[in-house]
């Protein structure tokens, strides 16, 4: 996945200067971005401090980890059963 270019603090300080009254598009000429992408990121972390943003990437981080695990776990048992059940 591409690395974004702007980090958790420019982007909440973008969605705030634009809940303080700034135009959408004036915010989105300044940020140099599109609009599509302002609203995005209003989608995802409106609300957000920082430091509820920077631990949201770190639970992403630690989710998908976890996914991997299961993932592989479940191949292995199945793995296993599959070789059980054969008569030998």
């Amino acid at each position: 996945m591409k690395k974004s270019q702007h980090s958790e603090e420019k982007i909440i300080a973008t969605l705030k200067d634009a809940s303080s009254g700034t135009p959408v598009p004036e915010v989105c000429r300044k940020a140099g971005i599109s609009h599509w992408t302002f609203y995005k990121w209003k989608k995802r972390y409106s609300g957000m401090e920082v430091q509820e943003a920077r631990r949201m990437r770190e639970l992403e981080a630690e989710n998908a980890k976890l996914k991997k695990i299961v993932a592989n776990l479940s191949l292995d048992n199945l793995a296993l059963k599959d070789v059980l059940s054969k008569k030998w």
